[in-house]
């Protein structure tokens, strides 16, 4: 069993979990685009997964904003060109633009939060379902995270889109199961990446984490980039609307207080 030979775009491949996963998934044989807002940060990361890329492996890349819908529209298709198939979709990209408490929050940030990870996630399934239901197969994931499963204080805005985006990929995975397209999502805790930065460096806030967390550590890129892996080939071949948690059993306890950082 393997991905030698398939096609997958992941979202957000320029950093983080979404570059780790796709430098995997190219590894293991498979075509890989990867698209982003960032031409500078995608170039680079489309020389890093070259690297280590199986033989004969093609690996591009596709200035897109998944908010916008023709964008992610281009990226699904020059995805596709490859091989004239897309059997991986990693609807990777996402962020908070909004940290806070619910009183006093700022509408377009939270507006921006729900829109990228939300919205963006959307337009993502919209574009590789379509192709995928014509072929008869393919494999999507979806990025959710601890703090779409349980609360983390002022993180809300983030959490309530991530829980949306858990709930999309289980209407999904039932409408689309009966046309061979799986649907499946992580749910990473906290890890050691671009993006968490600002937290794994040190201080209260990953204190309370490592305090939450059953294994005692935080996670890296490669231990979701694994779980991808995992649900995007044949291995998962009968999952379908499930939401794997990468969080060294943080689900267990209570979730992180982003409040933390302000005082």
């Amino acid at each position: 069993m393997g991905i030698s030979g398939q096609t997958a775009l992941v979202t957000g491949g320029g950093s983080g979990i979404g570059l780790g996963t796709a430098t995997l998934l190219a590894a293991d044989g498979a075509n890989v685009t990867i698209c982003g807002r960032t031409e500078e940060k995608l170039v680079s990361a489309v020389e890093t997964i070259s690297a280590t890329a199986a033989e004969g492996v093609t690996v591009n890349y596709v200035v897109a904003d998944v908010t916008i819908e023709d964008q992610i529209t281009h990226a699904v298709s020059v995805a596709t060109g490859i091989t004239g198939t897309l059997d991986i979709c990693f609807a990777n990209a996402g962020g908070s633009h909004h940290l806070g408490s619910i009183v006093d929050a700022d509408l377009e940030q939270v507006r921006a939060t729900i829109d990228l990870n939300l919205i963006g996630t959307f337009l993502t399934i919209k574009a590789a379902s379509a192709v995928m239901v014509t072929q008869g197969r393919g494999s999507i994931i979806g990025m959710s995270s601890g703090a779409g499963h349980f609360p983390h204080r002022h993180l809300w805005a983030y959490g309530t889109a991530k829980a949306g985006i858990e709930m999309m990929c289980k209407y999904a995975a039932e409408e689309l199961g009966g046309r061979g397209v799986r649907v499946n999502a992580v749910q990473p805790g906290i890890i050691d990446d671009e993006l968490m930065a600002f937290i794994t460096a040190g201080g209260k806030l990953l204190d309370d984490y490592l305090e939450q967390t059953p294994l005692g550590r935080v996670g890296a890129v490669d231990d979701v980039a694994q779980a991808v892996r995992f649900l995007a080939g044949p291995e998962s071949s009968w999952m379908t609307g499930e939401c794997l948690a990468v969080d060294g059993g943080h689900q267990l306890r209570r979730g992180a207080n982003y409040e933390l950082l302000f005082g």
